[in-house]
């Protein structure tokens, strides 16, 4: 994580929020698709994986996304999940078989200019992830 951003003031939540990974890429393509001027294709490509990652993370560990939402300024991209768990995401050994996961947290955490974690109402998280633009 190199960069220190700060999220837009506003951020566009998706409604419903998705229940599965290609759902949120969908959402995070019609998002990106609607600036100008367009994110560079690289940004683009990074955010649907690390949105992907989150919301497999957020099914897998926490049961279910609570929220999705997306922000742009001049010089980045962010993304927010939320799930019902308090658990903070933690980096994992990678199952090589490919059954028990490991991979997504480490991809989001390199791909990101600034990622936060933070209490989000009663019992749940919130992740925010910062991408360049």
């Amino acid at each position: 994580m190199s960069e220190s951003r700060t999220a837009p003031e506003a951020l566009t939540e998706a409604v419903p929020p998705p229940a599965r990974a290609a759902d949120a890429r969908e959402m995070a393509a019609a998002f990106v698709a609607a600036l100008d001027p367009p994110p560079s294709p690289t940004a683009v490509q990074d955010l649907l994986l690390v949105v992907s990652e989150l919301v497999t993370n957020a099914v897998r560990h926490a049961g279910s996304v609570t929220g999705l939402a997306f922000g742009a300024d001049e010089r980045a991209l962010y993304v927010r999940v939320t799930d019902p768990s308090a658990e903070r995401p933690r980096e994992r050994a990678p199952d090589l078989t490919g059954a028990g996961g490991g991979f997504g947290w480490p991809l989001i955490l390199r791909l990101a200019g600034k990622v936060t974690v933070r209490k989000h109402r009663d019992s749940g998280k919130a992740v925010l992830v910062a991408l360049a633009r």
